[in-house]
């Protein structure tokens, strides 16, 4: 196998090589013309359009269904956020607010009643 014109794996290679060159140089030919530049243009344009045309459609169909659209979201998503935001500000303002007083005073919170009696010594657990 030491002859490389006999060994198949090198004569594919050197075959798709050749064939990557060609269709290089055509690419780059075709590419560099006034008429691709157009055709391109065109496409992404036609691309737009029709992209928006979609989403238009889409808009519509969803108001007809009584659903939110995506921009309805983002913005429900976004007044969420802030709001959230603020009630982090404030539970943060009542921590501290809450702290203070609690070291003015010398304090702890202060312990629920206890209601709740535990059951008889007897062990009977009915009604003494």
């Amino acid at each position: 196998m030491s002859d490389k014109a006999n060994d198949p794996v090198q004569v594919w290679h050197t075959m798709l090589a050749e064939m990557e060159k060609g269709f290089n140089a055509m690419a780059t030919q075709v590419m560099g013309t006034e008429q691709f530049s157009r055709v391109t243009h065109q496409l992404t344009g036609a691309s737009v359009g029709a992209q928006k045309t979609i989403g238009d459609l889409m808009e519509r169909y969803l108001v007809s269904m009584n659903l939110p659209s995506r921009a309805q979201m983002v913005d429900m998503g976004e007044r969420l956020n802030a709001i959230e935001g603020q009630l982090n500000e404030i539970k943060a303002l009542l921590n501290r607010v809450h702290g203070d007083a609690a070291r003015d005073s010398g304090l702890s919170a202060p312990k629920p009643p206890r209601t709740k009696q535990p059951p008889a010594a007897t062990g009977g657990g009915g009604t003494p």
